[in-house]
């Protein structure tokens, strides 16, 4: 039989890519390497952004060497959802660079392509934003430090329900988590007793709104549940939410609390007044750490000066780090890292915070929350919550 010459080429690169994947782990015995896949352009800019000023200001506090070890990160851009661009840039973090750990991910397709890598060069994966239900399934050295979207829906769907609203319309992003979130609320809402008048899935990025809400708004629901990334995305939302009178009309907007970011409350500004949502963490959330937190970000200049969950993400991101490397003395092969990881707890920014020992992901408080005015701007405001 005859061997397609070309055929050869490309299982000799695959084989080699492989290889260098798996011998990846050789640097230097006093530095750790961390790899930040992250969005530092193009229209979510603001998520890598928010990732990279995390991970500066939990060093700023803590430091940047533990356990005798100088830990370093390096960032790649990604600019957006771009699995094959992620995918590129990790295999050059690890074969290239030799980082140790991974880190970041804005996006869930991002983090699907990257996690058979992990697997292969036997590195932790640190998820910061990445929200799909099940995804540390993905690689057993994967874990997460923002949430899922199966954990924080089904509590707006309850309180909604407690609230008065009978019937609601779902309008969710067109991808994963889009999916979770719809099917989370549908199952929590329909459970209590409401009703489903219409659903909707739109494109990731798309900022035009108004044919969704026109829809939205002819059914005539209580209540739009709705999930749609942050960027210039949300702020679009919102603003075709009120043009096309859906709030005149006595529909509550309520949703994720991607949709009232505090990095877009400049672009929401008014428009976002009374929307209830469900997230794990607001700016205006009350502790001490918290209130070094925001300062210290503030201090730090970074975009609107705000920070959401995905700085929050990334400081504890680096506050399990730092922990695992403490109980391992500086030892930060793949295996004895995951093994470190197990059952972490700590303090954050958003409150007390463990990582599941079987899946891998964090176990918090869900917060429910207001967007108000609270004196010259405005505030996510804590009204209700739901223990982990």
């Amino acid at each position: 039989m005859t061997v397609n010459p070309l055929n050869r080429r490309f299982a000799m690169i695959a084989t080699c890519a492989m290889a260098a994947l798996q011998a990846a782990p050789a640097w230097a015995e006093d530095t750790i390497k961390v790899g930040l896949v992250a969005e530092m352009s193009g229209p979510f800019s603001e998520f890598g952004k928010q990732m990279e000023a995390g991970i500066k200001l939990y060093q700023k506090h803590h430091g940047d060497t533990v356990a005798g070890k100088k830990v370093v990160v390096l960032t790649k851009d990604v600019g957006g959802p771009n699995p094959e661009l992620a995918k590129r840039v990790a295999t050059e973090l690890i074969v290239r660079d030799k980082v140790q750990v991974l880190a970041g991910f804005g996006f869930t397709p991002n983090a699907l392509s990257v996690a058979p890598l992990a697997t292969q060069a036997k590195l932790p994966m640190l998820v910061m934003n990445a929200a799909a239900s099940g995804l540390t399934a993905k690689s057993p050295y994967m874990l997460r430090t923002s949430f899922s979207y199966e954990h924080i829906v089904p509590p707006i769907a309850q309180w909604s329900y407690r609230q008065g609203v009978r019937k609601a319309y779902v309008l969710v992003a067109d991808y994963a988590p889009g999916h979770d979130a719809e099917q989370a609320f549908i199952k929590a809402f329909t459970e209590a007793g409401g009703e489903i008048v219409g659903k909707l899935r739109t494109p990731v990025m798309t900022v035009d709104f108004a044919a969704y809400m026109q829809r939205i708004k002819d059914a005539k629901p209580d209540a739009v549940f709705t999930f749609v990334n942050a960027g210039d995305v949300a702020p679009a939302l919102m603003k075709e939410f009120r043009e096309k009178g859906l709030h005149e009309a006595g529909i509550k907007l309520i949703g994720t609390g991607d949709i009232v970011f505090e990095s877009a409350f400049d672009a929401i500004g008014d428009k976002g007044l009374g929307v209830v949502t469900s997230y794990p963490y607001s700016m205006s959330h009350v502790s001490t750490l918290n209130q070094q937190f925001v300062q210290g970000f503030k201090q730090m200049a970074v975009g609107s000066s705000r920070p959401t969950i995905m700085a929050v993400s990334a400081y504890d991101a680096m506050a399990a780090l730092y922990a695992a490397l403490q109980k391992t003395g500086g030892k930060a092969d793949g295996a004895t890292l995951m093994e470190a990881f197990r059952n972490l707890s700590w303090e954050s920014p958003r409150g007390s915070v463990r990582l599941d020992a079987q899946s891998r992901d964090i176990m918090q408080t869900n917060y429910i929350r207001r967007y108000e005015k609270q004196g010259t701007g405005f505030a996510n405001v804590e009204i209700d919550k739901v223990a982990p």
